[in-house]
């Protein structure tokens, strides 16, 4: 009867193939500790023949020795010529990203917008902030209507006045924004050959 791969115990690191495992796990049945030296350094040459590039560099080859060393499940006992990766180290998680979800019901605005609000509310009243003001708030009504379709300019001033924590108050008696359509531009039909 044919015995299977998928029959077989699982391989480590299945880029070395089943005959490295093999012979890694015939090195650890290996009383000797001198024959098993030389067992494995026979297999970290038949590991580098497979990869060449890796074998060629200092880092390379401690990469082969770390990966002798998992392919024995860490239980490799030799005289290794580099100190050899622990299991710990393996199982790190990555560092978090700190993500800002300071304004997460109106993120669709853009960080731009939102350095600009903050701008706004720094600078002294009159003209100029008024007109930056506007601007702004035709901005969001623009990226507003992008995300949602219709919307209405009390939405846009509210919305205003959430991010500028109060700073920003404007009225739809006071004020009108611009009215804007979004436009689908159709793509160019293919010739027929």
């Amino acid at each position: 009867m044919l015995t299977y791969n998928t029959q077989l115990p699982a391989i480590k690191l299945p880029e070395y193939g089943r005959n490295i495992q093999r012979m890694v796990d015939l090195c650890l049945t290996i009383e000797n500790r001198e024959e098993r030296n030389r067992c494995a350094h026979s297999i970290i040459k038949a590991m580098g023949t497979l990869f060449p590039s890796i074998r060629d560099s200092e880092d390379g080859i401690h990469k082969l020795w770390d990966h002798l060393y998992i392919m024995s499940g860490f239980a490799l006992d030799v005289d290794f010529p580099f100190e050899v990766i622990q299991p710990e180290k393996l199982t790190t998680e990555p560092n978090k990203i700190p993500y800002n979800y300071q304004y997460n019901d109106t993120r669709h605005y853009g960080r731009h917008i939102i350095a600009m609000i903050n701008t706004i509310t720094t600078m002294e009243p009159g003209v100029e902030r008024d007109t930056l003001t506007m601007l702004v708030a035709n901005q969001m009504k623009k990226t507003m209507i992008e995300e949602n379709g219709d919307v209405e300019d009390a939405r846009i001033f509210n919305d205003l006045a959430v991010l500028s924590h109060g700073e920003i108050r404007l009225s739809t008696n006071f004020c009108a924004l611009n009215d804007y359509k979004i436009f689908m531009v159709e793509g160019k039909k293919k010739k027929k050959k």
